[in-house]
């Protein structure tokens, strides 16, 4: 029986891609076990590859030694070639597929020669490369092309679940027309979210669930994940504490179930300092693991270079993740009962957080210093800076009003909140359910304010 294959937003990235006549060798960068590779021999099926060209670089690395006689074509080919007589190179009909190159970053030296010679089409792809990547990026800049793909958001869940595109534009219709769901939408969309804040997007997690059509069995795959995770930090990271890195993503749960959620070395361990855990939080972040949210110096534009690079949030770069790490009484309740209890606050803000990176933007919040004033997001349009205020349940939200009616932050003009609430609007604050975050990119190409 042939494994089953969850529809991904790289399917279409990579046919565009193949149809582009000047393409350049395409590199594919994420997480670990997020559904790269399987997305990439997927690709290659459907484009009919007359020949594809896979070599893994950690289950075979006596491909490490196809560059002795240097980077140009020839000799890769001629090395391959040595190695497995069988792979067939036929002029433009032909994908070479380069897997974990985090263990042989160089071969990205030979991405200028692929593309200048033209003949073959060329992908590579591996996890933990935000660590590698200033090596990468001088080897082989101007000729190649990154993509960066993160574990499913809820758009392709739902497509796992078998929704359509019709229901996703219908979804997005509603938020343009500021239209209440109906209380069948609502119960719907909301219960699908809840499993999948439960579940997170890992392909291996999603898949057990719509197989078995429960959780049963999600918790210990997320936690084979989680101890993979370590596993990659005690690997790859070089010249830093491994200590110090594991101790930043353990302390990561603890820390967001906090009402203070900044981030808080001392919170680590007794006699913690600043400094001797600079850029460990940097390299989770780099290796895709978790999402950083920086404080801002002042609510105003631009975003860029108004925050404070000492001062931030981090968060889970899956929620699910986030969840299998909570204590057992906690997955009781969470799996049968779906009961977000304790972490709710939490929990929402990582998965709003999550949505909104998935959707291209970059995270900031703001936290006035005497902590009378705070907001949990921003992002922008082009003239507009909009706060974003996260509610675990649907009560006043006081910040948000007092930033959008003061006459103090001129760049802010209207807000949005997610909750658990239908669609809305009421004195310049737009309210969505938070299962539409993953469309808030698309609703903002459109939207004009209501004023």
């Amino acid at each position: 029986m042939e494994e089953m294959y969850l529809k991904r937003k790289i399917d279409e990235y990579l046919l565009n891609w193949k149809a582009d006549s000047d393409r350049n060798p395409l590199i594919v960068k994420g997480c670990r076990q997020i559904g790269k590779t399987e997305s990439i021999r997927h690709f290659a099926k459907v484009a009919e590859y007359e020949s594809v060209i896979e070599i893994n670089f950690v289950k075979d690395e006596k491909y490490k030694k196809i560059t002795v006689d240097g980077y140009a074509v020839s000799d890769i080919i001629k090395n391959i070639s040595l190695l497995d007589p069988t792979k067939a190179f036929i002029a433009g009909k032909t994908l070479i597929f380069f897997d974990e190159i985090t263990e042989f970053p160089n071969i990205t030296t030979s991405l200028k020669f692929f593309k200048e010679d033209g003949r073959f089409d060329v992908i590579c792809s591996g996890s933990m490369l935000g660590i590698n990547y200033r090596k990468i990026e001088s080897n082989s800049v101007g000729y190649k092309t990154d993509y960066e793909m993160f574990s499913m958001d809820f758009e392709e869940f739902l497509w796992a679940k078998g929704y359509n595109d019709e229901v996703i534009s219908g979804m997005l219709d509603h938020m343009k027309t500021f239209t209440p769901f109906s209380e069948l939408e609502m119960s719907v969309f909301h219960d699908l979210f809840r499993d999948y804040v439960i579940l997170g997007g890992m392909p291996a997690v999603v898949k057990n669930y719509i197989k078995k059509k429960t959780f049963e069995g999600s918790l210990s795959i997320q936690r084979q994940l989680i101890a993979d995770y370590k596993e990659d930090i005690r690997k790859y990271a070089e010249g830093l504490d491994q200590t110090r890195i594991l101790n930043v993503f353990n302390s990561i749960p603890v820390q967001l179930a906090k009402e203070n959620k900044k981030f808080q070395v001392s919170k680590i361990e007794n006699g913690a300092r600043f400094r001797d855990y600079r850029g460990c939080a940097e390299w989770l972040v780099d290796a895709g693991i978790v999402n950083v949210c920086y404080c801002l110096n002042n609510i105003e534009l631009p975003l860029s270079g108004n925050y404070d690079i000492d001062k931030f949030k981090l968060y889970f770069g899956d929620t699910g993740l986030l969840v299998s790490l909570l204590d057992e009484e906690s997955q009781e309740d969470l799996r049968a009962n779906k009961n977000f209890g304790v972490y709710k606050g939490a929990l929402y803000e990582n998965m709003v957080g999550e949505a909104l990176v998935k959707a291209g933007y970059k995270l900031y919040y703001y936290k006035r210093n005497d902590g009378t004033l705070e907001e949990d997001f921003f992002i922008r349009s082009t003239n507009n800076l909009i706060p974003i205020e996260v509610k675990a349940k649907s009560g006043k939200s006081k910040s948000l009003k007092n930033i959008i009616s003061s006459d103090k932050y001129a760049d802010v003009s209207f807000g949005f909140k997610l909750s658990a609430s239908n669609i809305g609007y009421s004195e310049k604050v737009y309210t969505f359910p938070y299962f539409c975050t993953f469309l808030l990119k698309r609703f903002m190409k459109t939207f004009t304010p209501i004023e």
